[in-house]
């Protein structure tokens, strides 16, 4: 099971970890998720000028785009609550460049939202949302 300890720049305490080493942890323990379930992941953090996808996953032909929203806590509402009507349209917009791109024929495309939160003794939390929109 992935940790959720990010290390911060030197000097900068445990306080406030480091949002992208935040974000990348919480990433790792998704994609560990998924290939315990028995996925494939093909891509993480794929980047384009428009945004980026967190995670491409795919089993049995059926493709996941995963957004991956990583919290230190649940103090201010689920990570999944962070996600804006926009930020699905951008989604999409960079799944339809991505499957461009690959030319992957598939009989099924899905959206899931992670939520990444620590648990006891640092270890992660993850709950996937299939099918999210």
């Amino acid at each position: 099971m992935a940790t959720l300890r990010p290390t911060g720049p030197p000097g900068a305490g445990t306080r406030r970890p480091d949002r992208r080493a935040l974000g990348a942890a919480g990433e790792r323990a998704v994609a560990e998720r998924y290939e315990r379930d028995g996925y494939g992941v093909l891509d993480r953090n794929w980047r384009r000028r428009e945004g980026e996808l967190d995670l491409v996953v795919e089993r049995d032909r059926v493709l996941v785009f995963c957004e991956v929203k990583t919290r230190t806590s649940d103090r201010f509402g689920a990570p999944v609550e962070a996600i804006t009507r926009e930020k699905r349209q951008r989604v999409r917009l960079l799944a339809a460049k991505w499957l461009e791109e690959r030319r992957i024929v598939v009989r099924e495309v899905r959206f899931d939202v992670a939520s990444v939160v620590p648990g006891s003794a640092g270890q992660a939390v993850v709950e996937i949302l299939e099918g999210a929109f």
